[in-house]
């Protein structure tokens, strides 16, 4: 993406989720807590789908063809943003707030060509700031882009988070993250209801949240927001409660605690390549997966008397994609076997403290087994922590490291 605008008066970005604009009713409360903003500032204003909107036109498309065509399926999901849009536009100038809504295509935000999991390119800038001349509220359609084509395409779940970022990057302004929770916490509050809500919470942590797993905000948006110095606010639309900032480095005065959050992935599967008879195929099977876009994680590689094997965990949705990305790999060998592991979940913390302080992988493990919590396929990195543990166990072991570390 090029940045480079010159604006005299900043405008704000504003980003609401699904559950914000879930009912009509929804959709009017949101609209009137954006009409007392445009008081003080422009907003440029990036929704998503109405509630399950996203899910009920995927399992649409299913009852219609069990393999639906990747670019048929974005040009139906990229419909649930434009009708979100379109609705609470109309509820803003109701209100006298001089608003209009534009999608991906007259935003001319282009994305690589990826269906389902494209990446911002650029978008026009002097079409957002043309509107704003005469408007005082752009409404826009999350989630969705253009390629050069100008095929429909999809940025992914968590894409609108993505979206407002980017808008926000372009206008070099601050980015702030409408949910239905009040900011980002230590650990899911619905598994470990004493989770504490955190008022700060660096990039990086905030990058391995959530990619772990932490639904506040998409890793993708993260990574965005730090590459480009955008401040992130995370905060409920819902009630009038403090968020959280997402900020390069905690402010001095904060003592920086050790571990800052902990996560449980119940949504992965554990992949498992046996009898692989050289390094040249361990290498052509990443390069295939790397092609098919999919993302693997806690990879493990052993060699044994028949060869190698591999381990590594994809997201739950990649696993039926991945046996046959594998298969076409492997197609001229003998004697290899793959399983799918469902049954397990992936346990992690994350802290900036951890860089600077001992022991915190032993305390880790130790609790883990002090409570009979078996665990295997250890990463690490100097701010986390993560394994695989017995899915049955997961809520169990967020409660325990939750305890442990003072979450």
């Amino acid at each position: 993406m090029v940045f480079s605008p010159d604006i005299s008066s900043t405008p704000i970005v504003q980003k609401y989720g699904g559950s914000s604009v879930a009912t009509p009713e929804r959709i009017k409360a949101v609209a009137e807590r954006i009409a007392k903003r445009t008081k003080k500032a422009k907003l440029a204003v990036v929704v998503s789908a109405m509630g399950k909107t996203t899910d009920e036109l995927i399992a649409l498309a299913y009852r219609i063809s069990e393999e639906p065509h990747p670019r048929e399926m974005d040009m139906l999901l990229g419909t649930g943003e434009q009708i979100s849009a379109a609705l609470l536009a109309i509820a803003l100038n109701d209100l006298g707030v001089r608003t209009k809504s534009v999608n991906a295509f007259q935003l001319r935000i282009t994305t690589t060509q990826d269906h389902s999991n494209a990446r911002i390119l650029d978008f026009d800038l002097d079409v957002l700031l043309k509107t704003f001349k005469n408007h005082d509220v752009v409404v826009i359609t999350g989630f969705q882009g253009v390629t050069l084509e100008g095929d429909l395409t999809t940025l992914g779940r968590g894409g609108s988070d993505t979206s407002a970022v980017a808008v926000a990057a372009k206008l070099q302004c601050r980015c702030e993250i409408y949910s239905d929770v009040p900011g980002v916490f230590t650990c899911d509050p619905r598994v470990y209801p004493k989770a504490r809500k955190l008022d700060y919470v660096t990039y990086d942590e905030m990058l391995e949240l959530a990619s772990l797993g932490a639904k506040v905000l998409h890793s993708r948006a993260v990574e965005l927001a730090k590459k480009y110095g955008v401040k992130l606010y995370c905060a409920s639309s819902f009630t009038e409660e403090r968020g959280t900032y997402v900020v390069e480095k905690l402010p001095e005065w904060l003592e920086q605690p050790v571990v800052t959050g902990a996560t449980i992935d119940t949504k992965q599967v554990e992949a498992t390549i046996m009898n692989i008879p050289n390094r040249r195929l361990l290498t052509d099977i990443f390069e295939a997966v790397a092609r098919a876009n999919l993302n693997v994680d806690m990879i493990s590689i052993v060699e044994g008397d028949r060869g190698f094997h591999l381990s590594f965990t994809v997201v739950e949705d990649a696993a039926r994609h991945l046996r046959l990305v594998v298969e076409s790999v492997l197609k001229d060998t003998e004697g290899w076997e793959m399983y799918l592991d469902d049954s397990v979940a992936k346990l992690s913390v994350v802290g900036v403290g951890m860089r600077s302080s001992a022991g915190v992988a032993s305390r880790f493990f130790s609790i883990l087994a002090k409570k009979g919590i078996p665990f295997k396929t250890v990463t690490t990195s100097e701010i986390k922590i993560s394994c695989l543990i017995p899915r049955e166990d997961a809520q169990r072991a967020l409660q325990t490291i939750a305890e442990e570390f003072k979450l």
